[in-house]
């Protein structure tokens, strides 16, 4: 079978394996591809990994059609995600309404567990808001930084600490076993980043990759971008 393939951030990827099945259906064609932090994605294409098409942020995939590692015209949004907190199960929801509510959250959590803080969307915010909030040096040697934000939430899941919190994408949140959505973060806090694909200008299936493309995009799967956290 032909294999369509991808470089994609994490948040895309159970929206992917969602629709690998009509993708098949449609096309004949299979997916594969890797997941991961966005700005990590980035580099592999830059570095000539290979990639029939890419789906990051909006940011960086202007900047790849800049670098014209990307076809214009092919070019689509898929949804926005929102950088959300993530619960164990078993253990109770926060509430955070305010920078006041997040930074109690924060301070009283035995272990923080967030995506790449240099390379992940959600990781980089991570920073930026614990900083904000005047306790980056207060709660670093409570932080458990993982590669992408799907390890860090599989590794919350299983986490022995007493009271441990996660923190990235909500739709990394939704795909996880043995961890609940907590909530938003906090107005001045919040995060919602919009994701975006695209067929790569040295696709070896363009027209395979522009058929997954409209997939993602279309309206015909609207429910299913919903139901793994993508807002419209």
């Amino acid at each position: 079978m032909t294999i369509v393939t991808i470089l994609s951030g994490g948040a895309a990827q159970a929206l992917v394996r969602g629709l690998t099945e009509a993708f098949k259906a449609q096309t004949g064609l299979g997916i594969d591809g890797e997941f991961g932090a966005v700005g990590m994605m980035a580099d592999k294409l830059r570095a000539s990994a290979p990639a029939d098409l890419v789906i990051l942020t909006q940011s960086l995939l202007a900047k790849l059609d800049e670098e014209k590692l990307v076809v214009p015209s092919s070019i689509a949004d898929i949804g926005r995600v929102e950088t959300a907190l993530a619960v164990r199960s078993r253990d109770p929801k926060v509430t955070v309404k305010t920078e006041a509510d997040l930074r109690d959250v924060l301070r009283s959590a035995d272990a923080i567990y967030v995506p790449d803080t240099k390379a992940s969307t959600a990781g980089q915010h991570v920073a930026r808001v614990l900083d904000q909030l005047g306790i980056a040096y207060e709660v670093a040697s409570r932080l458990k930084i993982f590669p992408n934000g799907a390890t860090a939430m599989r590794e919350l899941a299983t986490s022995t600490a007493q009271k441990p919190i996660g923190c990235t994408q909500a739709t990394e949140i939704i795909a996880t076993d043995g961890i609940t959505l907590s909530g938003s973060l906090p107005p001045g806090c919040e995060l919602v980043t919009m994701y975006t694909a695209g067929v790569t200008t040295r696709a070896m299936h363009p027209k395979g990759a522009a058929a997954l493309v409209a997939l993602l995009a279309g309206a015909d799967h609207k429910a299913l971008r919903q139901r793994v956290g993508f807002a419209g």
